[in-house]
């Protein structure tokens, strides 16, 4: 299942006035990434990821519509997905944005220099 462009386009508008973004084919869906570190992705389906930090997660995986991401049968913290039910309203949309935008300015770049 492809995502959902829908998703895809309010994601690039709401990084519009954002310096340095990026969009990468990752997951088997879009990856935005800003500064050269993963921020958010549209994945397979109606969900999006979010990189939010670990101190945020407790509190994000809390919130209706979201799970944390699995990966290697753990819950990867300062990840979560969130579906796009729970992104109908424009405060939940850019609550989201906003969060993983703020962990961005901090998180480390994986990139290899």
């Amino acid at each position: 299942m492809k995502y959902s462009e829908k998703l895809a386009n309010r994601i690039r508008e709401a990084l519009v006035d954002v310096p340095n973004v990026e969009e990468k084919p990752m997951f088997g869906g879009l990856c935005f990434m800003v500064d050269d570190k993963m921020c958010i992705c549209c994945t397979r389906g109606t969900e999006i990821m979010c990189r939010i930090g670990p101190d945020e997660f407790e509190k994000a995986v809390e919130k209706p519509g979201t799970r944390p991401m699995i990966h290697g049968g753990r819950a990867m913290k300062g990840y979560v997905y969130v579906d796009e039910t729970a992104l109908t309203k424009k405060s939940e949309f850019d609550y989201w944005i906003n969060t993983s935008l703020a962990y961005n300015k901090i998180a480390k770049s994986s990139k290899k220099k």
